[in-house]
């Protein structure tokens, strides 16, 4: 039996961070990178939109959320070719250690849509 989950729409999200804190230069650079890797991913099949938001608590960590038509779209993108060279500018951002919290509020920063 299917229960339709793979046909829905999937969002996916991305947790980066400021590094230095004391830099204020760093949030800006944070955010460049963030316009330069949705405008490469602009026309990539199956992206419907993506936004940066910044957690109310604390404003050094961020999260990219995109969201795909549905899971066939975004793996089939995340397989390809071009994903890494799309992605790269936000990458060194990467936080491989969110809050821990059970949730976060964010605030938009940012967004992009087809």
């Amino acid at each position: 039996m299917s229960t339709g989950i793979e046909r829905g729409t999937v969002r996916v999200t991305i947790y980066v961070r400021v590094r230095n804190e004391q830099d204020p230069d760093e949030v800006e650079k944070l955010v460049r990178a963030y316009h330069e890797s949705s405008k490469a991913l602009q026309g990539t099949s199956g992206l419907l939109r993506n936004e940066l938001l910044r957690d109310l608590k604390e404003p050094v960590r961020f999260a990219v959320l995109s969201e795909w038509e549905d899971r066939h779209a975004f793996l089939e993108w995340e397989e390809g070719a071009r994903h890494k060279g799309q992605t790269a500018p936000i990458r060194e951002f990467a936080d491989p250690s969110p809050s821990g919290r059970p949730f976060a509020v964010y605030d938009v920063i940012a967004a992009y849509s087809t």
